[in-house]
């Protein structure tokens, strides 16, 4: 195949039988090209993202793919951008999966700021909290069928002709999140880490109130014309997604009601439990807080600045919760980034918000929280963004590591980059009948004053895992919850069903010796059906 039809240009060929006919190439990433293209049997322009022809020989990632484009297609909402269907065609003796979405004739929304920038210095606010509070409506739609969109920023947003905000690229992410390993390649293009939550910076799963604080990194730019977290490396603007605190906007931009201020701050908590608790709920605000002031052009304070200095581009990265299991998250997966299908044809797009940009981040494996009755992503309890430092350390007040941090988490993480992939590979072929590698010789120094014996009463059955709750995708399962329970039945339910596992022994006397008091992956998150791994800290029953 030619290189062009390696990068999906299949301007003047056809799908379906000849009623989808490729015109010109809208855009391009690392795993699927966009093209606008002409619908002869309902007489309209679409637009057809076709995935590269390598990747369409993966049968389980055709599969995939199929199923996700039914699940976006029931997303039917004014703001979002809709899919027609969805089908597979021969093309250059390969198979090219495609997905046929409506055509949206107009701008991506950075290129709105870009000249609202140029102009005034930012966007206005009214028209701000408009847009913003539109995006929302989209989001709350998805959210309520179980649709984390995970990628939202201002090259993921387009406004039409007529100034109608259309949401794109909804589940497809996660399509692509399969674990297929042609699909887990350094330097996939996934998107760019300005936008990321602080749970995805620390490689834990996301729920529907990461796509709010994405939501809320956004309004921030669109009210102060800047990013509020901008460093030289996608490391540094992850760090800061999760230890710095960025400015008031009104601190950027004069015009700006504290009522801003006070909605950007709390989209951008840093615990996901103190943000909006909904998509319809930050909606809300954002339409009462436009409502409540005199609309007054920007007022940009020369020179301000938002956190660090510089820009940063893609790039992949490991999460930077280095610590804990997270460090080696068996399963773990890049969710390949899409391009930006629906900006004015031209021959050679430029880079720019709508459309692919080189390099990527690595993102956690999907459905790390446990899903609600009702199908919609769970409530997870409350817990502390800030990396912790490796168990087993020689404690202190932990004054010292916080400082220390940047330092710290760059040390792994040049580590981790040059060993790559090894990292998961030992933490997931280490299981054996001895634990697997884990720290077995501190459970053997005997008991000390303080110690609490084991419970053995505590016990799981083996079918939790031979035959484990099925996730919201058919090739998924849940995690069990080992939580409490006697090691030795943990081992036992672990071998029945053949999963690997590392066990680590950690100084604690609540919950007595034996007990699981940490796993990883947590209770309740989907993983692919093979290559399952666990990671569990367990107590030797002596106080620390």
């Amino acid at each position: 195949m030619s290189q062009d039809g390696a990068h999906g240009r299949y301007a003047g060929r056809s799908l379906a039988g000849g009623r989808y006919q490729l015109r010109d190439l809208l855009g391009e990433g690392g795993m699927a090209s966009v093209h606008l293209a002409y619908d002869s049997v309902l007489d309209r322009q679409v637009a057809i993202k076709t995935l590269h022809t390598e990747l369409g020989r993966e049968q389980s990632f055709r599969e995939r793919f199929r199923r996700e484009a039914q699940s976006v297609a029931k997303l039917t909402h004014t703001n979002i951008v809709s899919v027609f269907d969805t089908g597979e065609d021969d093309l250059d003796g390969g198979t090219m999966p495609y997905i046929v979405m409506e055509y949206v004739e107009g701008k991506p929304l950075g290129s709105v700021l870009d000249a609202a920038v140029a102009q005034h210095g930012a966007m206005p606010t009214d028209q701000a909290l408009k847009i913003t509070a539109d995006v929302l409506a989209a989001l709350e739609i998805s959210h309520e069928m179980g649709l984390v969109h995970r990628d939202i920023k201002p090259g993921n947003v387009m406004m039409t002709k007529r100034n109608v905000v259309k949401v794109m690229d909804f589940g497809i992410a996660r399509a692509m999140q399969s674990g297929v390993t042609s699909m887990t390649q350094t330097g996939m293009v996934v998107g760019t880490p300005q936008y990321l939550s602080p749970e995805q910076a620390l490689g834990r799963g996301v729920d529907a109130r990461s796509d709010l604080y994405s939501v809320g990194i956004m309004l921030f730019q669109l009210v102060t014309g800047r990013l509020p977290f901008e460093a030289d490396s996608p490391l540094a603007i992850a760090y800061a997604h999760v230890q710095e605190e960025p400015v008031a906007p009104s601190s950027i931009n004069r015009a700006l009601p504290p009522a801003v201020d006070a909605l950007v701050a709390r989209a951008l908590k840093k615990n996901p439990n103190e943000r909006f608790p909904t998509a319809d709920a930050m909606r809300d605000e954002c339409l009462r807080v436009a409502q409540s002031f005199h609309a007054t052009p920007p007022s940009i304070v020369p020179g301000a600045q938002t956190q660090n200095g510089g820009g940063v581009g893609s790039a992949v990265f490991p999460p930077l919760d280095q610590s804990g299991p997270q460090a080696a998250a068996p399963g773990s997966v890049q969710t390949p980034y899409q391009p930006s299908p629906y900006a004015q044809p031209t021959p050679a797009p430029a880079p720019s918000y709508g459309y692919p940009q080189q390099g990527g981040y690595q993102t956690p494996a999907p459905g790390a929280y446990q899903q609600s009755g009702s199908g919609g992503p769970g409530t997870p309890p409350p817990y502390t963004m800030s990396p912790q430092p490796a168990t087993g350390g020689t404690g202190g007040n932990g004054s010292g590591g916080k400082r220390n941090m940047p330092v710290i988490v760059g040390s792994i993480v040049v580590a981790l980059l040059a060993i790559g992939g090894l990292i998961t590979a030992i933490a997931l072929n280490s299981g054996d009948d001895g634990g697997g590698g884990g720290d077995e010789s501190k459970e053997s120094s005997g008991p000390v004053e303080g110690h609490r014996p084991a419970d053995k009463s505590k016990v799981i059955d083996s079918e939790k895992c031979t035959d484990p709750m099925e996730g919201t995708d058919p090739n998924t399962i849940q995690a069990p919850d080992f939580s409490y329970i006697y090691i030795d039945s943990v081992k036992d339910c672990l071998k029945a069903a053949n999963w690997k596992y590392k066990v680590t022994y950690v100084d604690e006397a609540v919950y007595g010796k034996g007990a699981v008091i940490k796993q990883y992956p947590p209770k309740g998150t989907e993983m692919p059906e093979k290559n399952v791994g666990f990671t569990l800290e367990v107590s030797t029953g002596n106080p620390e």
